[in-house]
């Protein structure tokens, strides 16, 4: 293989490495069905019904899948020789299913049924206690995505103002809106990754070029060097 041959083999290996790196970073935000959590803990006093807002973006049908609500941080019952997982919340087959919820949990959580249909899997907790804090994870186990689960943070102040018991906390956001937060993030990190993937291959592109008019000049002017040289007798 010559050496143009082989600078051509090489920039052609360059762009097709590009092309392919952007493809694999773009396809996944266009493609795929993301669960959205809060970024914001949700702060509420003793004694309030707060909502924890999880939706899966863009809007997708969860009404035929399962849905798990669990708290990650909390540590197995030692006690429990089967070593159960113990859900705050667990739906599976279109219905709530108690027997493996967590006992200090019974009759005070539910889903929004009608608005499953829409990709809204919010939960909703009642009466909320200080013995409620700490860090939830909503998870659909069988969605074909890289993004399954959210998490979302729960703190019960006694300081903290009691609101009404109909209205969702001051800082609780509101389960409807359904505004993908975390993809807008993922969109603007992959449009800077894509426009820094074609940057580097415009560069090469001009660095390529620029190199390949140069050589010609020079075999031109080695050319024309050659024939003005006078004959040796």
């Amino acid at each position: 293989m010559s050496l143009n041959n082989f600078k051509d083999f090489s920039f052609f290996s360059l762009w097709t490495f590009l092309l392919c790196s952007a493809l694999s970073v773009w396809t996944p935000v266009q493609g795929e069905v993301l669960v959205i959590g809060s970024n914001l803990p949700i702060i509420a006093a003793p004694g309030d019904d707060v909502i924890l807002p999880c939706h899966l973006a863009p809007m997708f049908d969860v009404q035929g899948l399962t849905v798990e609500w669990s708290k990650p941080d909390l540590k197995p019952d030692p006690s429990d020789r089967l070593s159960r997982v113990e859900y705050v919340h667990l739906y599976r087959d279109r219905k709530e299913v108690p027997d493996m919820k967590m006992a200090s949990y019974f009759r005070r959580t539910e889903l929004f049924m009608d608005a499953m249909k829409h990709g809204n899997i919010s939960l909703k907790i009642l009466n909320v206690s200080e013995e409620d804090n700490g860090r939830y994870r909503c998870f659909i186990p069988k969605l074909r995505s890289t993004v399954k689960a959210a998490i979302v943070e729960l703190v019960v102040d006694s300081n903290f103002a009691k609101t009404s018991t109909t209205e969702t906390p001051l800082q609780t956001p509101d389960p409807q809106d359904t505004t993908p937060t975390n993809g807008r993030s993922r969109v603007a990190v992959v449009v800077v990754v894509v426009t820094l993937l074609l940057v580097l291959g415009l560069a090469g592109f001009a660095a390529y070029f620029s190199h390949s008019i140069f050589q010609k000049l020079k075999q031109k002017h080695q050319k024309d060097k050659t024939q003005k040289q006078p004959l040796q007798v």
